[in-house]
This record gives C-alpha cells, sequence and structure tokens, in this order.
C-alpha cells in the first residue's frame, strides 16, 4: 500500500526563495484554471477537463504578462491541474461542494512533484530548479528499497517546512488478538472503553489558551496591511495553533496505535461532529477533542494492521440503556453521570454506554442483527435485522426502524 512519511526541512536562503515563488504559481495556476472552466460551465455549459488546461497552461506561458510561470519547475503546475480535475470530478458525483478558489493567507501553502520533477539518492532529496538538496531532518527511517513516487512540499503557519515522501509500503502486522472493545467519545473523558478505562481529555487548546489569547490580541493591535509588524504577530499567532495541534496530534496516534494493536474489533459511534459544534457552549470542547480525527486515525490503522472498526448509528440510545437488563430510560439529561437502573444495576452514564455500543456492534460482527430494546416491554430486549451502513474500510450498523 502506499503511505506518506513527513520529515520536516530547513532550506536555504534561495531553497526557500524558489518554494515560495513555486506556491505562488501554483495558487494562480490554480485560481486561473478555475476561473475558465467555471466561466466555460456557465456560459456555454461546456465541461472542461484536465487536457484543455494543460493547453491553457501552456499558452498562459507564452504571454508576457505570465512569462513568470516558465521560471519553476513545470511539475507541480501540473500537478494543481489534476488536483482541480479530482475537484470536479468529486462535485460532479456529488460528494463534495462546488471548487473554491485559493487564498493567498488563507489557503495551505504546497507544491506536489512527481518522479519527474525530484532526485533521491542516497539518502538526499534534490527537487528540480535546485542545485543543492534539502536539508531534511530524517527522524524515522523510509521503508527498505523504498523509491518515493510523489514528494509533496509545503510551510505551515507558523512557518516552518516539511516534505512527504509517498512510498510503496508493507506495514508490519501485529500479534493476533481476539479483544474487541466499545469506545464511547467524550468530552471530560476523552474515551471511555467497555472494559471501564476512562482516558482522560488533555484538553491541550485550554493549556495554551491565555498564550493564544495574547498573541491574538497583539495581532489585533498591528495595523491591516502587509507591514513587518503585523507578518511577525501573525506568525507568532501561527506558533501557538501549531504547538496545540502538533500535542493534540501526537496523543491521539498514541491513543490509537495502542487500541489498534490490542483489540481485533472496535466499536464507536458515528458522531455528526458538524452538527454538534453548532452547540455554542460545547463547541470549544468538542473542537479541543477532535473526534473526527480520532475516527479517522482509528479507521485507517486499522486498514494498515487487518483490524476491523464498526461504527454504531449515532441514533443507538447507549447511555439510556441499562447494560444489565435492556431497559430504555425515558430521558437521561447531560449531567446524570450516575444513575441506577429498576433492576437495581447501578451504572456509570460513560461506561454503560460503551458497552452498550460494543454489544450493537458484536451483534453485526456474529449474526448481522443489531440489539435494540423493546420500548413497549419494560427490561425486554429483541434482536433486529439492522441496516449496515456503507463506509470505507468500516461496517456501519444503523438503529432499526418500527
Amino acid at each position: 500500500m502506499k503511505r506518506g512519511y513527513r520529515y520536516r526541512f530547513y532550506p536555504t536562503d534561495a531553497q526557500a526563495a524558489e518554494l515560495s515563488r513555486t506556491f505562488g504559481c501554483v495558487r494562480k495556476v490554480y485560481n486561473m484554471a478555475l476561473q475558465a472552466r467555471t466561466e466555460a460551465w456557465t456560459l456555454r455549459r461546456e465541461r472542461v477537463d484536465y487536457n484543455a488546461t494543460s493547453a491553457m497552461l501552456t499558452a498562459w506561458k507564452k504571454t508576457e504578462e505570465l512569462a513568470y510561470l516558465s521560471e519553476v519547475s513545470s511539475v507541480p503546475l501540473q500537478q494543481t491541474l489534476r488536483h482541480l480535475q479530482g475537484a470536479f470530478g468529486s462535485f460532479w458525483a456529488g460528494r463534495t461542494k462546488y471548487p473554491t478558489f485559493k487564498s493567498r493567507k488563507r489557503s495551505r501553502k504546497s507544491a506536489e512533484y512527481t518522479t519527474s520533477g525530484f532526485r533521491f539518492r542516497d539518502g538526499g532529496l534534490t527537487l528540480a530548479k535546485m542545485a543543492q538538496p534539502l536539508a531534511v531532518v530524517w527522524s524515522r527511517p523510509l521503508p527498505d528499497g523504498a523509491a518515493p513516487t510523489t514528494v509533496t512540499v509545503s510551510q505551515d503557519a507558523a512557518g516552518r517546512w516539511f516534505v512527504s515522501l509517498l512510498c510503496d509500503d508493507r506495514p508490519t502486522m501485529p500479534t493476533p488478538v481476539s479483544r474487541a472493545v466499545g469506545v464511547d467519545a467524550g468530552i471530560t473523558s476523552l474515551m471511555t472503553l467497555s472494559t471501564g478505562e476512562k482516558i482522560t481529555n488533555p484538553r491541550h487548546e485550554r493549556k495554551d489558551r491565555e498564550r493564544l489569547a495574547r498573541a491574538q490580541r497583539d495581532l489585533a493591535r498591528k495595523a491591516g496591511g502587509e507591514g513587518a509588524n503585523r507578518a511577525k504577530a501573525r506568525l507568532k499567532v501561527g506558533r501557538v495553533h501549531a504547538r496545540i495541534a502538533d500535542r493534540r496530534r501526537d496523543f491521539l496516534h498514541k491513543l490509537t496505535t495502542r487500541l489498534v494493536r490490542e483489540n481485533q474489533t472496535i466499536v464507536i459511534e458515528d458522531l455528526t461532529v458538524r452538527n454538534m459544534l453548532k452547540n455554542r457552549k460545547l463547541a470549544r470542547a468538542i473542537s479541543d477533542a477532535s473526534w473526527s480525527e480520532m475516527r479517522s486515525m482509528l479507521e485507517y490503522k486499522a486498514h494498515w494492521y487487518g483490524r476491523e472498526v464498526i461504527t454504531v448509528d449515532r441514533w443507538f440510545p447507549s447511555s439510556r440503556l441499562c447494560s444489565a437488563c435492556g431497559t430504555l430510560q425515558d430521558r437521561m439529561p447531560l449531567n446524570v453521570r450516575e444513575w441506577t437502573c429498576g433492576c437495581g444495576r447501578t451504572h456509570d452514564r460513560d461506561v454503560n454506554a460503551a458497552i452498550n455500543i460494543l454489544a450493537a456492534g458484536l451483534a453485526v460482527t456474529a449474526c448481522g442483527d443489531g440489539v435494540r430494546p423493546q420500548r413497549s416491554t419494560p427490561g425486554g430486549q429483541s434482536s433486529m435485522k439492522q441496516e449496515v451502513v456503507p463506509a470505507p474500510r468500516t461496517r456501519g450498523v444503523s438503529q432499526p426502524r418500527g
């Protein structure tokens, strides 16, 4: 399979200037091609494909106004046209919204090189239009005999430079296990496992909130425009955000890797984080928890190592359902963290939800059925056929109707 290996590097002044020009040209070509395709569809209902925009790029380079496009490598410019073609393909298929223009201030600064645009030899990476290799910090080795097929260079808001090498790799399979675990996502406890373990939310954004607020106030005091002081203040804000994101990502990587290595089956809830962020009281805490990124990591790591991730429908009443007798409570406010069922069993809200999520997921793996209590019979429980929600590399469980 294809895996990307990301490293930090420190360019020389000449290399930084060359890459900055490349980023600008990539953004310019993308926006011009998007404008041309939009006008063609709006005025003539004509779909312009990659070949047509590639011909346009050749014509643009011959004009006096855009002659500077010939000063950078042509490979990233062709790649950005391919990315635009992919964006339109996703739009026509109904998967995404209409492509938008790239912004010089807000869009990601990146350029992609294929094999004809770089040279990887003896542990050195040299990009087109450059005489010297990049000073890459090889923090981890590439797979034995790996030959990168694609190299992506980027710069984040904190001014740091990164290079990502896409290589063919076969991950080492971990020790086979038969364990399964249910996961209930939360805010106070980032994860509550069906085993009873609670993983505390480190709240990285809250720890740096005062530092971030101070940096943002300094930026707000600077005059608008492109002044040097404002650029320095913007860089300071970017560094605080980068610190928060790096710590959060590192924690999630360690946590998800541990779950995938220790369990064969992981059952999670299919949360609609986008809708949950509309709650103004909890939006900041939900964003800091980063549930979507956590799920994404679980899915692709499970795919790497031959594990299975099952998603339970978001409407499954995991918190209100007694895991001992199956009784469904009428309501369960968020401030209720412990409750006692009519059968006499006292439940921790989150642990009980994780146990119910695990039971619903295992029902699908066992016989294709799902577990849902009968609303009309207290203490009753029925096994009914459930619809499996298709998702890449995961199996989904939806709540039955009727």
